[in-house]
């Protein structure tokens, strides 16, 4: 729960901050842009018997569909797929967890500082776990996968070093609660 606490925060002073400083957008209507992200954390499993098998990692296509809102904003969509992978072990017993999430992103960019495409968006998704118990504790050999609606929120920046070359970072709720990576604009 702090964690959204924590998001609803910052996406509060994002919005107060747009009001203030306003620049050229580096984002706009007709703009393609793929991100490819590598996660820093686990929103579903922490503690100590817990080890990352496979990163949080990421893939978003977006596109800019609607520009001049609340005059210098524009509106991007389009599709994200995430994986991750997580095992659980104890004395020689555990699972083995893993994480797909398709979906699709909507993001309202507002530029903040020259260069910087600044933006906030949600994600609905669909997350298919897959659970395998592996060991010797129970003498079962028992696996399970559960899937289910997901919605993630974040805010996020790209800085672009070329018209068509940038670096991102994510923070937020989802597969991950940072994401870095690369933005190649098209």
């Amino acid at each position: 729960m702090e964690m959204k606490k924590l998001l609803l925060s910052i996406i509060v002073v994002f919005f107060s901050l747009t009001q203030m400083v306003a620049q050229d957008p580096t984002f706009v209507k007709g703009d393609k842009v793929l991100n490819l992200g590598i996660g820093i954390g686990s929103t579903w499993y922490s503690g100590t018997f817990y080890q990352g098998q496979v990163p949080p990692v990421s893939a978003s296509l977006e596109f800019g569909v609607a520009d001049n809102i609340l005059e210098e904003g524009v509106i991007g969509v389009g599709p994200y797929v995430g994986y991750s992978s997580y095992k659980y072990e104890n004395s020689g017993w555990g699972w083995k967890y893993s994480n797909i999430i398709l979906g699709v992103r909507g993001v309202f960019h507002y530029p903040l500082v020259e260069k910087l495409d600044t933006y906030v968006g949600l994600l609905l998704g669909y997350n298919i776990i897959t659970a395998e118990e592996f060991g010797i504790q129970t003498g079962t050999d028992f696996s399970a996968s559960s899937s289910g609606l997901m919605t993630a929120g974040y805010v996020g920046a790209r800085y672009y070093f070329t018209d068509s070359f940038g670096v991102m970072a994510e923070l937020g709720y989802g597969i991950t609660y940072l994401n870095l990576g690369v933005a190649l604009k098209f």
